[in-house]
């Protein structure tokens, strides 16, 4: 995937940025990234993040799929 970045020279990439209080350096990558892990996170269902970002495969969409510390899959149990 090609990765498109606003000119550094544009104004409209830092002023957004720091209106929300994400980093300068973001992109749209960083952005998919973003979107598709925290989507994940809110248990947003796989197949819909994978034809959100366009994946051809779910096991690319599962590369989003994050290893938290403090989670198991214990807690989804009903005992």
């Amino acid at each position: 995937m090609t990765q498109h970045k606003l000119p550094p020279e544009n104004p409209a990439r830092f002023s957004a940025a720091a209106r929300v209080g994400l980093p300068e350096a973001l992109s749209p990558h960083w952005l998919r990234h973003a979107h598709a892990s925290h989507a994940l996170d809110n248990q947003a269902p796989i197949h819909l993040v994978k034809e959100t970002l366009g994946h051809a495969s779910i096991a690319t969409t599962g590369k989003y799929l994050h290893v938290r510390p403090n989670n198991s899959s214990a807690l989804a149990l009903k005992v």
